[in-house]
């Protein structure tokens, strides 16, 4: 074949191309090719939380949540889905969001103070066989180093039903309880503040008055005529509701909302049950006499232990539980007025509190409990709220034992259970007893 009869071949494959690369080129733009989008990025594993000397307290591990700790802090850590993680209880629901974000967060726990504290709990509430029990431990600049909860509760172990078996359960933040007879400390921070009584002041105080048709009590035996550091001595509920009838009762509720124990936000994204404060209009004579020795109004045990802080040095600290966290805080009381109240709660300290060598202070607390919409007899909360030491407080303490059996009273069920711990945190910082007469 010669050249020149390849020439219509040529031509015509050259048309054939062009024809079935314009088709190509059509079809391309009618009908674009469906490309499969790339796969999604792999979630980040979920956030860790620390314990302030660094101790992993929730990790994620390939086999799922891990709690190193395990039962140690459980309640406040929480726990969430086995299959998905998400966070259904503690510090894994109130930080879900960010912890399933990757975040991670260091706590100001100390994980041997909370040992310490929970080894004392555990053992006190099983001797008392009470319902549930709670202690915390704050130090001078409101950190929370330990939240300890009873019974103990392992967040790994096959879940129970969470309306009967209470022990998952953060009690320091989620009850709300009557703070009692604790809050007679308070009271008289605010009279001295206040200028209305020193610690000398005399009352008469009978075993019982009757306040608009309601019966004021008196449990502990005790002369007809108390000062007030024996008011706070003998627990007189008589004593400091008469001395507090010199207080405006609007100027009692404007203490605590400086103390914060009418804070519905007391910690910034983590739940703690509000307070259950009526505002002062609503008080009769005889509520705001409730009012002045813990009784009407229902505060979680947090909240008690960052206002009893205030009486280290005068000065309100809005607890802190993330580290690095700063929050400002706001005197309440001068340093006379703190320094004073400790004293008295030094000399009048519950015998079973003591502690040969050391000077603790602190108060008890016995609240009825409202059953069925009356005080029962015979459920009660005891409480204790102290300094460790007395002198010049490096820890704030308080524990609440709900619906003891047998004993039910603050000085014989939560008062052990402070010294215990109390004992734990002095050898903890290498303070050695010094010689009683000193």
């Amino acid at each position: 074949m010669t050249a020149v009869s390849r020439v219509p071949l040529v031509f015509a494959g050259l048309v054939l191309w062009f024809l079935l690369f314009a088709l190509g080129v059509y079809a391309l733009l009618t009908r674009p090719p469906r490309l499969n989008p790339p796969p999604p990025p792999p979630s980040p594993p979920r956030g860790a939380l620390y314990a302030q000397d660094g101790t992993p307290l929730a990790l994620t591990l390939q086999a799922g949540r891990h709690y190193p700790l395990g039962e140690s802090a459980s309640q406040l850590l929480g726990f969430g889905e086995r299959s998905t993680g998400r966070g259904l209880e503690g510090l894994e629901r109130d930080l879900n969001a960010a912890l399933a974000q990757g975040r991670s967060f260091t706590l100001t726990l100390d994980p041997w103070i909370q040992a310490m504290a929970e080894k004392a709990l555990w053992q006190g509430l099983a001797k008392s066989q009470g319902s549930f029990a709670t202690a915390l431990v704050l130090d001078r600049d409101g950190r929370i180093l330990a939240v300890a909860n009873g019974p103990a509760f392992d967040p790994l172990a096959p879940r129970k039903d969470p309306e009967k078996d209470l022990s998952w359960r953060n009690h320091a933040f989620l009850v709300a309880l009557e703070p009692g007879s604790t809050m007679k400390a308070l009271t008289a921070a605010i009279l001295l503040e206040e200028g209305q009584a020193r610690l000398n002041t005399r009352v008469e105080a009978p075993m019982y008055r009757v306040v608009d048709g309601w019966t004021i009590r008196d449990v502990v035996p005790h002369p007809p005529v108390l000062t007030l550091a024996e008011v706070l001595k003998y627990s007189s509920n008589v004593g400091i509701s008469r001395l507090a009838e010199a207080l405006p009762k609007e100027v009692f509720h404007q203490y605590l909302k400086k103390l914060h124990l009418t804070d519905a936000e007391l910690l910034p994204g983590v739940r703690v049950a509000s307070p259950v404060v009526k505002p002062p209009e609503a008080w009769s004579r005889a509520a705001y006499a409730n009012h002045t020795f813990g009784q009407g109004f229902l505060i979680t045990p947090l909240h008690l232990a960052a206002a009893f802080n205030a009486l280290v040095d005068g000065v309100y600290r809005p607890p802190i539980l993330f580290a690095g966290s700063l929050r400002q805080g706001e005197r309440v009381f001068s340093e006379a007025t703190a320094e004073a109240v400790r004293q008295a709660l030094v000399e009048g300290l519950a015998p079973r509190a003591h502690l040969p060598g050391y000077r603790l202070a602190g108060k008890t607390g016995t609240a009825q409990v409202v059953v069925n919409g009356r005080y029962s007899q015979e459920v009660f909360t005891a409480w204790f709220a102290g300094f460790v030491p007395g002198d010049k407080p490096l820890y704030t303490v308080v524990v609440a034992v709900h619906h003891p059996k047998g004993e039910v009273h603050g000085s014989q069920v939560a008062a052990p259970i402070f010294r215990e711990i109390a004992a734990r945190l002095l050898a903890y910082r290498g303070l050695p007893p010094y010689a009683e007469e000193r």
